[in-house]
């Protein structure tokens, strides 16, 4: 990875014990496959279980995973970034306590 400074990190525990962790770094160049000077990883799931996730993994490019699928993103700024990722966990939240209702 080009050198990178770490500009955001953030971890939040919910109290269902899931995990979302937000890490994002501004690099020298870009990472390849992405034409912008970041370098991010974002989660949300439980340990071993990873129901979101937003990367630019070298070679693969800016992309997202919603549970098994995976699929292009486009990476607009870290501010939409992290906006489109909480409203993914908000959907999400939502999705799992309608499947717990139903129960």
């Amino acid at each position: 990875m080009p050198e990178a400074t770490l500009i955001l990190h953030r971890k939040r525990i919910f109290d269902d014990g899931s995990i979302s962790e937000i890490k994002l770094w501004q690099v020298t160049t870009p990472v390849g496959g992405s034409s912008h000077v970041f370098k991010y990883s974002l989660y949300y799931g439980k340990p071993g279980q990873r129901w979101i996730g937003y990367d630019n993994e070298a070679g693969k490019g800016d992309h997202r995973h919603l549970g098994a699928h995976e699929a292009p993103y486009r990476f607009v700024s870290p501010e939409q970034l992290v906006t489109d990722f909480l409203a993914d966990i908000r959907a999400e939240q939502l999705r799992r306590e309608k499947k717990d209702e139903a129960k």
